[in-house]
């Protein structure tokens, strides 16, 4: 027999109020929710083991050069990994056989723009920039989308790399979902959106706001992403 509920007729029975000040909502993305102070401050293995890999390679500096990331030193991560250069575009130069998945083809060579939503490319464009800028790193959530309407939570990493002696031509990241959804290769995922943040740094602490990042994110940046460290003073 199937359990009563409310379109049965048969109310659940309210839950008591907690004791205890409210607990005011935090807007994330486009949607409201409730802050986890315990949350991790990234949720996949894949995106805590390329960071800490990228952390430990740049030591003191800014970023890591791009010549001193071993692909076998993240082979756990590297299904989930890409590599992206400006030339001046941003394009895939590598991406990890699981990301491609995702989409249904090889990303190597295609404008990293091409794989958001028309509405979001330009938010993707603002994380880039700021990446490259600011050597910074940023973590955030993103919403899958297929052609059926299946959708998946994913978890997106980006982190700056030099390469001869700019900050600017390279960046390394991970895209990965964070429960693999039942329609992974039947249905290629058609764009990506962005929803939420994360916080990511050394210490776990957010850096103040620069200009740069300040008129980003009173332009076109508005979904609800948070710039963390990616320097050492």
């Amino acid at each position: 027999m199937a359990a009563p509920n409310d379109a049965d007729g048969i109310r659940p029975a309210p839950c008591p109020a907690v004791p205890g000040p409210p607990v005011p909502d935090v807007p994330i993305g486009d949607r409201t929710g409730r802050p986890n102070k315990g949350a991790p401050p990234v949720k996949h293995s894949s995106t805590q083991s390329l960071y800490a890999y990228w952390n430990e390679r740049r030591g003191a500096r800014p970023a890591p050069d791009r010549a001193e990331i071993e692909p076998g030193a993240i082979r756990t991560a590297l299904g989930d990994s890409f590599i992206l250069g400006s030339e001046p575009a941003t394009t895939f130069r590598l991406a990890g056989t699981r990301v491609c998945s995702l989409f249904g083809r090889e990303l190597k060579g295609e404008p990293f723009g091409a794989i958001w939503s028309p509405q979001d490319a330009g938010a993707a464009s603002d994380l880039l920039a700021i990446v490259a800028n600011e050597i910074a790193g940023i973590v955030a959530g993103v919403t899958a989308t297929t052609a059926e309407g299946y959708t998946a939570d994913l978890e997106l990493l980006l982190l700056p790399l030099r390469h001869r002696g700019s900050s600017q031509q390279r960046q390394i990241g991970v895209l990965v979902p964070l429960v693999r959804p039942f329609w992974l290769g039947a249905s290629p995922v058609t764009r990506l959106e962005l929803t939420s943040h994360r916080h990511v740094g050394p210490a776990l602490h957010a850096v103040p706001t620069t200009p740069f990042m300040a008129a980003a994110e009173a332009g076109r940046f508005r979904h609800g992403l948070l710039v963390y460290d990616g320097g050492r003073a």
